[in-house]
């Protein structure tokens, strides 16, 4: 197996992210230091910055699909389309072809899942589920009570559509937390901008029962079986 392949494997980054590590000269192979396009061999160690790479631990059961869950750093776009530069399926580099269920705009961050069985992807998206989805904003204006209110109330004028009553707490002078049911197109940004709001920084660190967790950017995750079944409670065939 590849090198590359191996660390983006574990879940530690992305291929193009494994071979900028191997470049700088942070991995070794059994205290080597590693060479772009290596291949390893079995019981061969991996270090990284001098840690052990420990393999991702195999989701229970055998599943038919591919379920997992992604810190998707700024700058990735969520899109299949190999032809867009930082495409989100070519940054995680997954050996099963993979689709983004939903989206997270190229200049926000955090929790993305993925998934091989395209029949659930809608299942998952449609509205009258009522997902959850719980975001961190950081704005350029001091937030207030008022305006949080405002967030919370619905209403608010998106692609032609209004809002949904949603939950907000504040976070901080300049931050909040929103809680989510729709997915419109870049809504929180343009939920603010309708008060007098630029977001500056969007991060997504829930998806119903899927939590972010300590994932850090760039890695990912298998669900597990009880994340599944909060997100497909009435589907089994995994």
């Amino acid at each position: 197996m590849r090198l590359n392949r191996y660390i983006a494997d574990t879940g530690h980054c992305s291929r193009r992210e494994a071979d900028r590590l191997i470049a700088e000269g942070r991995v070794t192979v059994n205290g080597i230091r590693a060479r772009i396009a290596a291949e390893l061999g079995e019981g061969d160690e991996v270090r990284i910055d001098g840690n052990v790479l420990a393999a991702r631990a195999a989701a229970k059961g055998k599943r038919r699909h591919v379920y997992i869950a992604l810190n998707k750093p700024v700058g990735i776009t969520c899109t299949t389309d190999e032809a867009v530069r930082g495409n989100i399926v070519e940054f995680v580099g997954h050996e099963q072809r993979i689709f983004p269920i939903g989206r997270l705009d190229k200049d926000s961050e955090g929790l993305i899942l993925l998934t091989s069985n395209g029949d659930i992807v809608n299942r998952i998206l449609r509205a009258e589920n009522k997902l959850e989805k719980e975001y961190l904003v950081g704005v350029n204006n001091a937030v207030t009570d008022e305006f949080l209110r405002a967030m919370a109330r619905g209403g608010v004028p998106v692609h032609g559509e209004a809002t949904l009553p949603c939950k907000t707490r504040k976070q901080g002078r300049f931050g909040f937390r929103i809680v989510l049911v729709q997915g419109l197109n870049r809504q929180i940004r343009l939920m603010a901008a309708h008060f007098g709001y630029r977001v500056k920084q969007l991060h997504r660190a829930r998806i119903g029962n899927v939590k972010l967790g300590h994932l850090k950017p760039g890695q990912w995750r298998n669900l597990s079986d009880a994340e599944l079944r909060g997100l497909l409670p009435d589907h089994a065939d995994w």
